[in-house]
């Protein structure tokens, strides 16, 4: 049990650490709009780490051999999207400054989770790493405590990085702050998107 655990965690990190899109949207979230919705967002990314590993688990060599011909046109769907995201985060930051007076229309928390978790699973990767994290054990890793670790692992990254988020949140809170954290996000994620590409 503990050493199954064990192992989840480590590929929970091992998949979770590396500050991605996904990384840079659930900071993002956090700065602009709050902790709680930073954190649902980053619930949502470690929703979708915990299913892919419990795909793994399930039958993830066979998966990952299906996925592996569908992988570049998922790469770029996830990029399309993230463009669109990168676009679209722009543009509102930018509209926000011409209309002031006008309350920008709230993401809740049940959005952030949903949307990141729908983003996160276009990332046929991640399947293929837990895969092969199982196939380079042998094939058993535990199972259901594998899972567990995994998504314990990828939850509290998510969440260190929205507490991130919401604390650079609160230092550029003015609207000028708003607008250069929503500039510098859309770039990144920009950038981030072309080398799915």
């Amino acid at each position: 049990m503990s050493a199954a655990f064990l192992a989840g965690v480590a590929a929970g990190y091992g998949i979770a650490v590396p500050v991605g899109a996904i990384g840079v949207l659930i900071v993002a979230l956090s700065a602009r709009v709050s902790l709680r919705v930073g954190a649902a967002a980053g619930l949502g990314a470690a929703t979708a780490d915990g299913l892919y590993a419990l795909i793994a688990v399930l039958g993830g060599a066979a998966l990952a051999g299906v996925i592996a011909p569908i992988a570049t046109p998922l790469r770029w769907m996830a990029a399309g999207v993230l463009l669109v995201l990168a676009g679209s985060t722009a543009y509102r930051a930018m509209r926000r400054v011409e209309d002031a007076e006008r309350p920008p229309r709230p993401v809740t928390a049940r959005a952030a989770y949903a949307g990141i978790l729908g983003l996160t699973m276009f990332n046929p990767a991640t399947v293929i790493y837990f895969a092969a994290f199982i196939l380079g054990r042998g094939g058993t890793v535990g199972g259901g405590w594998f899972v567990v670790g995994a998504f314990l692992a990828s939850a509290s990254w998510q969440l260190l990085l929205a507490g991130g988020g919401s604390l650079v949140g609160r230092l550029l809170a003015g609207e000028r702050g708003r607008l250069i954290t929503a500039l510098v996000s859309s770039a990144v994620i920009t950038a981030l998107a072309i080398t799915l590409l």
